[in-house]
């Protein structure tokens, strides 16, 4: 659980940098502000990954977690159709992310449990 906080902090510094126009072009248009939605979406992986490492958390913690991975997976998917670059890169393939998405899910519930 640690790794996976130690994870969330460092995806969440996207959110924060150079990188958080890009992450904003992958919200779907029918979202308003998606710069709002990016920075949201940072705190929250940020709570999230403090709430791993705080036992009196780690179980609410892992279930909005999954949730947030849930809803973030709505804009990998939608950046993967639309041809949105991250840093000028493709962002990573639907055939690699869902797997992955699915794995950090697993993780997050296995090791969260009471």
């Amino acid at each position: 659980m640690y790794a996976l906080a130690v994870m969330f902090v460092f995806t969440a510094t996207a959110h924060f940098n150079k990188m958080k126009h890009d992450l904003a072009r992958t919200i779907p248009a029918y979202f308003p502000r998606p710069l709002l939605i990016v920075y949201i979406t940072g705190v929250l992986e940020l709570l999230g990954a403090a709430g791993l490492v705080l036992p009196q958390f780690r179980s609410l913690a892992g279930i909005c977690l999954i949730a947030l991975l849930v809803g973030m997976f709505i804009a990998k998917v939608n950046a993967a159709q639309r041809g949105v670059t991250l840093r000028g890169k493709p962002p990573t393939p639907l055939w690699l992310r869902a797997p992955m998405q699915i794995l950090f899910t697993a993780l997050l519930w296995w090791s969260t449990r009471v």
